[in-house]
């Protein structure tokens, strides 16, 4: 389990003014060609290592170390966690979607994805994850374990997931990352969801003391969602309400998601303190 990592006066403040001052560049294009595709997706994953820049900028200036960012491998059964989490509980909104009449399988996809094709979401995965990766280092390598130290597991879970998913607001607000429902909807889906899901990185980081789960999570998260369900599903009427990052579902299920997380937590402490 990561021990503590108080933060010293001013290095979480400083992480968040850089991460937060190199994003405005990433921002300014982005918004400024109105979609995330803008130099061929090139801008979104330079955005998405402004948290990991950030945090090996303030480590470096204030520890001269990057150590203490999660670089541990093992054990290995959290990553098993941070792969095939996002796959059951994406499983359970889509299947409820598609059992409902909310939406409905596109046949049509569906034959490509069921193909030669499906596999395509292994080369999908690692690709993600040397996004991810940029984001992870700094909101759960960095962050998280100094938050922990201030504020205690569900607090620091809170915190974290609050300013993840307010950093991607930009985003939401000013580009076309969002599912064409009412701005606010969308935001508040996404917010719920963003936080909800933070409990369980924040578990798989603080007790496997590593940041690679939490990088694979991510990257099993956007794949599964963004690259497999979200177009196996073909619009009923209230489809767009209802799948995605910006629909009710994943909202919804994040909560006991949340719960998950914490209870995982509160054994690993039991188990620790025993």
């Amino acid at each position: 389990m990561t021990p503590p990592v108080p933060a010293r006066r001013g290095e979480v403040a400083t992480f968040l003014v850089l991460t937060f001052a190199l994003s405005g560049i990433f921002y300014a294009i982005v918004l400024r060609a109105g979609t995330l595709a803008v130099g061929g997706g090139l801008v979104t994953v330079g955005l998405m290592w402004c948290p990991g820049i950030a945090a090996l900028a303030t480590v470096a200036w204030f520890r001269r170390s990057l150590r203490g960012l999660g670089w541990k491998a093992r054990p290995w059964r959290f990553w098993l966690w941070g792969y095939l989490a996002p796959v059951v509980y994406a499983s359970v909104v889509y299947g409820l979607v598609w059992g409902t009449g909310l939406g409905t399988i596109n046949q049509e996809v569906a034959d490509i994805l069921f193909g030669p094709k499906f596999w395509r979401i292994v080369p999908g995965t690692i690709l993600g994850c040397a996004f991810a990766l940029g984001e992870e280092i700094g909101w759960r390598g960095f962050l998280t374990p100094r938050l922990h130290a201030a504020y205690g597991f569900v607090r620091s879970s809170l915190l974290t997931g609050a300013i993840w998913a307010v950093w991607h607001y930009p985003l939401l607000l000013g580009a076309d990352y969002n599912a064409g429902t009412p701005w606010w909807f969308g935001l508040s889906c996404f917010t719920v969801m963003v936080i909800g899901i933070s409990f369980l990185y924040a578990w798989m980081r603080l007790v496997s003391n590593s940041v690679w789960p939490a990088m694979l999570l991510h990257a099993s998260h956007n794949v599964w969602i963004q690259g497999f369900f979200d177009p196996l599903t073909a619009d009923t009427g209230p489809t767009e309400w209802w799948i995605g990052e910006f629909g009710a579902g994943l909202a919804l299920v994040a909560i006991p998601v949340a719960w998950v997380g914490w209870s995982l937590w509160r054994r690993s402490s039991v188990s620790a303190d025993a």
